[in-house]
């Protein structure tokens, strides 16, 4: 089985980071443990555990709860090549 990640891309720099790392990142940044993010955007504790640990499968309603917190959501983006520029 394939390890996959999802990958965001945070524009307009083009500075790319999995989606574990970065709500990992911003929680620090704005000094939150665990829990205290989970409370606030109303998912479990269990839910931000998995989210920051990589899990393949998680809701993406619950992964948007918790990205709103940042001003980010997941959503689809068109796939660009080098020859569409």
């Amino acid at each position: 089985m394939q390890n996959h990640k999802l990958i965001l891309h945070l524009y307009p720099n083009g500075y790319k980071m999995n989606l574990a790392d970065f709500v990992k990142d911003k929680r620090k940044r704005v000094k939150l443990t665990q829990p205290e993010l989970a409370e606030k955007a109303g998912v479990g504790l269990r839910f931000i555990r998995e989210l920051e640990q990589g899990k393949q499968t998680l809701r993406l309603d619950k992964v948007n709860q918790v990205l709103q917190l940042f001003g980010c959501e997941v959503g689809a983006v068109p796939h660009t090549t080098k020859t569409d520029t």
